[in-house]
């Protein structure tokens, strides 16, 4: 009772290895995952040739197909004679069922032979006259890739990936590929390599699913300009720690590097706040540089590494996240909210406040509205912004009453503590929109400030009345010119 598994190649008959030849001639019959294959024309005139192509047809997807070839192939094993079952290629590069069979057989102590063969990546390497090791290739399933959101591959480093094996896979793969790539990064599609009829299309990526493919394609993914990897970005960092790297970067701590990453951090809200793509694209790499900075220096202190900050960081997203990752059923944004702090609460066990994790340093507009969201996530609000409303108004006329600086300051930051409320309740982010009407008076008295100098006037000597009179004219001018716009 043997299962002996045999690697056919990549599509020519010539690459069959002398080992798998002789493995064929001697038996009697062969089980083939799928007989389209162009080898299997040029098996031994002997073999007896039964195939799994129909559970292709009856099964739903591709792992229904797979786990009922495996257990088939584990069935025909326990024979006295045992199984020769030939697959593609290589038997341990892009075969689910051989995976299969493995685990399956050694969990029933059934031996298993495997009888390696040349698989696509080689013939493909010879197509393209790449070497595997330079700079170092990645491989991967086409139908795995296609089934993901974004792809799993470094863009510094060139990928093969195989088994393209039909136009709606092809659209479903470069879908996925574009959210790494620029949807014009050339790819090349390598039609049955190693064969007579190999042939080399290149394109660029939103063309992918413009060709007919099939089961013996392979792509080609070059890769972007370098560095464009997370990968890329930390070793450059690491150099820069590095004992030869730069000594203004070795210096650094997490301490003096505390306000960068706030200035990082507001100049992305900035730039959010601008609607300036481009400057928020400059703006997230600055913030990224601060954050791999202090991984690597918590990596060189023997703290924690950035895959430990990324693992942890997915866990939770996973773990907070059962209606994504999970059986759960969600209606709406709210309910999505209700439920991650009631995981939260789960994962506090009892211990802590809802208010525990809300930094001190954040802005105390903006802290006042998290305060404010937090609470409300247990049922402690307004039930509608006219109640908040009248808050606002009682704490106006508490500030008007209160006499001592103290009590001054106290109730003017309940009010504002009342407004920053209000507008959650009108759906507003008050630190978002206090930074826009910030922006608006300053560029409305820059601009009054230019025609204060243009008319040849002196702003200190100007009384209040024509100084409001000019700040509406100034008003009423952007006005009109947002409104030709």
């Amino acid at each position: 009772m043997t299962i002996t598994i045999v690697g056919l190649g990549p599509g020519d008959p010539r690459h069959l290895t002398r080992a798998a030849w002789e493995v064929l001639s001697a038996g009697r019959e062969v089980w083939l995952r799928t007989a389209r294959h162009p080898t299997v024309a040029h098996l031994p005139a002997h073999l007896a040739l039964h195939s799994f192509d129909d559970l292709y047809e009856s099964a739903e997807d591709f792992a229904q197909v797979y786990q009922a070839i495996a257990e088939r192939v584990l069935e025909l094993g326990r024979r006295p004679e045992g199984i020769i079952y030939a697959v593609p290629g290589h038997p341990l590069v892009g075969e689910a069922t051989v995976r299969q069979v493995l685990q399956a057989a050694q969990a029933a102590g059934l031996p298993v032979r495997v009888v390696d063969g040349v698989s696509f990546v080689e013939v493909a390497l010879t197509a393209l006259g790449l070497d595997a090791l330079d700079p170092g290739l990645q491989v991967y399933d086409g139908i795995e890739i296609a089934a993901l959101h974004h792809p799993p591959l470094n863009p510094d480093l060139p990928a093969l990936i195989g088994q393209v094996y039909s136009r709606r896979l092809a659209g479903d793969l470069k879908l996925t590929l574009m959210n790494q790539y620029p949807d014009e990064h050339p790819v090349t599609l390598i039609f049955a390599a190693g064969t007579d009829a190999q042939r080399l299309v290149h394109l660029p990526l939103y063309e992918l699913d413009h060709h007919e493919v099939d089961h013996l394609t392979t792509l080609y993914v070059p890769p972007l300009p370098p560095v464009s990897s997370f990968e890329g970005l930390q070793e450059t960092i690491a150099h820069l720690r590095a004992p030869d790297g730069c000594p203004w970067d070795r210096e650094q701590t997490h301490e003096s590097l505390r306000s960068n990453l706030l200035e990082e951090a507001y100049e992305v809200a900035a730039a959010i706040d601008a609607g300036d793509m481009e400057s928020l694209r400059e703006e997230l790499g600055d913030l990224l540089l601060q954050i791999v900075l202090h991984a690597q220096m918590a990596t060189e202190a023997g703290e924690f590494r950035m895959a430990d900050v990324i693992a942890a960081i997915d866990r939770k997203l996973k773990r907070r996240h059962p209606h994504v990752w999970g059986a759960q059923k969600v209606n709406d944004a709210q309910e999505v909210l209700a439920r991650w702090e009631h995981l939260k609460q789960e994962e506090r066990a009892g211990k802590g406040s809802l208010l525990d994790g809300v930094p001190q340093a954040v802005p105390a507009l903006l802290q006042a509205h998290i305060y404010g969201e937090r609470a409300a996530r247990v049922g402690f609000d307004w039930d509608r912004p006219e109640e908040v409303a009248r808050k606002v108004r009682e704490e106006i006329t508490e500030v008007e009453a209160a006499r001592t600086p103290e009590e001054v300051e106290a109730e003017v930051g309940d009010l504002l503590f009342a407004v920053a409320n209000w507008a959650r309740h009108l759906g507003v982010e008050p630190e978002t929109a206090l930074r826009k009407a910030n922006a608006r008076f300053a560029a409305r008295f820059r601009a009054m400030e230019e025609r204060v100098r243009q008319r040849g006037l002196d702003m200190t000597q100007m009384g209040i009345a024509e100084l409001d009179r000019l700040w509406e004219e100034i008003k009423a001018d952007v006005e009109t010119n947002r409104k030709e716009k």
